[in-house]
């Protein structure tokens, strides 16, 4: 009897542990961009955190939010309109925290004769549909004066590509100009295909910043779990900003495999440092523009103090004592 009970007793500390450990695991997603490279270098430190990662790459926003949709992650690592357009059609998020801030470009071919947003007019533009890009894009043309659209008759024609086809359309010379992300405009750039025409970081906007989203499930359910997570972010992101060299090597190396140089690497995020910070402020702003633009979606814009929650992250920067 008495073995009995103790052979009860081991198989439920082993499923309570089974269980705590399952619960311990954080489904992240994730993009494959120089300035996402502190999201990606979460895993590698999470056992120190307490927490098991599962990182899970997208090849664009759309599809980290599509897979939060249907329950496959618990975090995701987006620009910001993503979130925002998410957030306006039901998909139940927060923003948690910024990551990087920047991260886009104006880049034309060298022998278009572009010095200026005004210089456009006329002139076929690259742009990936529904980001934070086409947001800059279309906000600059605006205060220049310009309109645009994907079919012909106004003062900029719109060709929508992905980022890697930008940089293929550009050097090929069938765009004029991209509206681009890193670290692909400084390979355009690095590369002489392309020539740095303005960071489009003068609309009420700003420099716009990428958003680490939570699932509300995850941030109100699995507290203990988040809270971890969410040091460990902080961790990732100090390590890259205050570590020499950390950043560079994790990314060339084990996120690009190589296929960016020192150069481009340093390029990059020159144009999107590292970053832990987001305002409900700078959400709204954001949210208004995509509305005034009509860029993204929107059943009903959402207004930004009700679903940006940066308690989780005022907490882990004062436990690791980070300003």
């Amino acid at each position: 009897m008495t073995q009995k009970i103790v052979r009860a007793a081991l198989l439920a500390s082993v499923a309570l542990a089974f269980s705590a450990h399952a619960e311990d695991v954080v489904r992240l997603g994730n993009l494959k961009f120089a300035h996402f490279g502190a999201i990606s270098y979460i895993k590698e430190i999470a056992p120190t955190c307490g927490i098991k990662v599962e990182e899970h790459v997208f090849a664009k926003g759309p599809d980290v939010m599509q897979a939060i949709l249907a329950g496959e992650l618990d975090v995701g690592a987006m620009a910001s309109e993503g979130a925002i357009s998410g957030r306006a059609n039901g998909a139940p998020i927060y923003v948690v925290a910024g990551f990087a801030k920047g991260g886009a470009r104006l880049v034309a071919r060298p022998d278009a004769g572009i010095k200026s947003i005004k210089d456009l007019k006329g002139k076929r533009v690259g742009v990936t549909r529904g980001g934070i890009h086409e947001i800059l894009l279309a906000a600059e043309l605006a205060q220049n004066g310009l309109t645009m659209s994907d079919k012909p008759g106004k003062d900029v024609l719109v060709v929508y590509l992905g980022f890697a086809d930008l940089n293929q359309a550009l050097l090929g010379k069938n765009l004029d100009a991209i509206m681009q992300s890193e670290p692909q405009s400084s390979q355009a750039i690095n590369r002489g295909f392309g020539v740095e025409v303005m960071k489009p970081y003068d609309t009420p906007i700003g420099a716009p910043v990428r958003t680490l989203v939570m699932t509300e499930n995850f941030y109100n359910k699995h507290r203990p779990v988040a809270e971890k997570f969410m040091r460990c972010f902080v961790e990732a992101t100090r390590n890259f900003i205050e570590t020499k060299g950390l950043a560079e090597k994790y990314v060339r190396e084990t996120i690009f495999k190589g296929q960016i140089t020192k150069e481009d690497f340093s390029n990059a995020i020159g144009n999107a440092p590292y970053t832990y910070d987001v305002t409900p402020q700078h959400i709204q702003i954001t949210t208004d523009v995509m509305n005034k633009y009509g860029v993204g979606k929107m059943a009903k814009p959402p207004l930004a103090t009700d679903w940006v929650k940066t308690d989780l992250l005022d907490q882990a920067k004062k436990s690791l004592n980070v300003q």
